[in-house]
């Protein structure tokens, strides 16, 4: 079945054909139909899946339908509760782009950020509200958003925003919304918190899983190599200059590690930039479009981004180091491989992430493709690193001269 077949508003067809949306994805197909019919979702779906516009998209019409004037002051149509700064900003922009042709007023609320502007744009009222907890709850104390008008709440990344201690003020938000909403529950796992949550919140809701059985995109080849700690900034250096032209999205467990790759990289004459916990939301903001932009090729990042935001056109996701948390693996190298893109990822793995790996790699089901170094390959790329103008390539084109040379030699001895 085709979007342009949905019972949909012809606004909407229109603004999915210009996306190049044609054929909805299997969340898309399970929940879309649900939602248009008013029942509630729990949702469980990995990322890259298509889950946004699958409850974006009934969100928008089920909200024209019921828009004869417009919000009234201060009053918010549907609520989208989100973990991160970027996911918000990412899934408002994804609602505006689906609704380009709709009256419907949509606004990403985060903090770190001016709130005069925000509280502008509430003033007035909005159809769709994306917001983080921490600024939402701020301005409603303030007075500045008014609830009691809310047909629908959508809980997006649940299990990340469990892990990061949201658990509390999900349920305060329930206390402030009308019990005749609609609630669509979005996860990527599902654990008995997840579910003891969900159940709380959602009536009698319509379950769709989707889980295949290798939760690493077929888009995505992925290995794995094993490097020391010490040795790893070498082959990173190695493996950029060797691919110049590539958008690699490299990651690590922490803020200060970013920003000491980074400098270990500048001192190579390699240019990137990082995304951490650390910076503003104004420089992060910046640092994306930036790397979204092919401004800046190389991007140097914690796992704030691993998970939901959806960066355009990786073509390589190196793991400098092994995410602490299993999963975050499938996060990180999902970043690659979107949609109908190809992508590859490759993961350094020391001797002290032997362990580490070995849990991935239960998660998955299968042991992650190795590739090998030989003791000669893995020392001249320490030797490459040192040599301003000389790549990998001439090294071993130098040793493969020096070495018939020698061969020319015997023979003629």
């Amino acid at each position: 079945m085709k979007f342009e077949e949905y019972r949909i508003s012809p606004h909407i067809k229109r603004s999915l054909a210009e996306m190049g949306f044609k054929k909805p994805t299997d969340i898309q197909f399970k929940a879309i139909k649900n939602i248009l019919k008013g029942e509630d979702v729990l949702a469980i779906a990995q990322t890259g899946t298509g889950k946004t516009a699958a409850f974006a998209i009934p969100v928008i019409e089920m909200l024209m339908l019921n828009r004869p004037k417009g919000p009234s002051q201060k009053s918010v149509g549907a609520l989208v509760l989100v973990p991160t700064h970027e996911l918000a900003q990412q899934i408002a922009e994804v609602f505006q782009k689906i609704g380009k042709y709709t009256p419907l007023r949509i606004l990403a609320l985060f903090g770190s950020t001016d709130q005069e502007p925000q509280i502008k744009y509430l003033e007035r009222g909005v159809d769709i509200l994306v917001a983080t907890p921490g600024r939402m709850f701020d301005l409603r104390s303030q007075g500045y958003i008014d609830f009691r008008m809310t047909k629908m709440l959508v809980l997006d990344e649940a299990d990340r925003m469990l892990d990061m201690g949201f658990y509390d003020d999900i349920e305060d938000v329930i206390k402030f919304l009308p019990k005749s909403r609609q609630t669509l529950f979005f996860s990527a796992t599902i654990d008995d918190k997840i579910k003891k949550l969900a159940y709380s919140i959602v009536k009698n809701p319509i379950r769709i899983q989707i889980s295949p059985d290798d939760p690493v995109s077929k888009n995505i080849v992925h290995s794995v190599v094993m490097i020391e700690m010490d040795d790893k900034r070498f082959f990173l250096e190695r493996m950029i200059k060797e691919n110049p032209e590539q958008k690699m999205v490299v990651f690590v467990r922490t803020k200060v590690r970013a920003d000491r790759v980074q400098a270990a990289m500048e001192r190579a004459g390699i240019k990137s930039e990082t995304i951490h916990s650390g910076k503003t939301h104004q420089e992060r903001k910046t640092t994306m479009s930036r790397f979204g932009a092919g401004k800046n090729l190389v991007l140097i990042a914690t796992d704030i981004s691993a998970r939901g935001v959806d960066i355009p056109n990786v073509d390589l996701v190196i793991n400098y180091d092994l995410p602490e948390e299993a999963e975050n693996y499938v996060h990180r190298i999902g970043r690659t491989g979107r949609g109908t893109q190809k992508g590859k990822a490759v993961s350094f793995c020391s001797t002290e992430e032997a362990e580490t790996l070995l849990k991935i790699e239960e998660l998955l089901g299968y042991s992650i493709a190795q590739q090998d170094f030989s003791e000669l390959d893995y020392n001249e790329t320490l030797m490459f690193s040192d040599a301003e103008n000389r790549t990998f390539k001439d090294v071993m084109k130098e040793i493969a001269e020096f070495e018939n040379i020698q061969k020319n030699r015997k023979k003629k001895k």
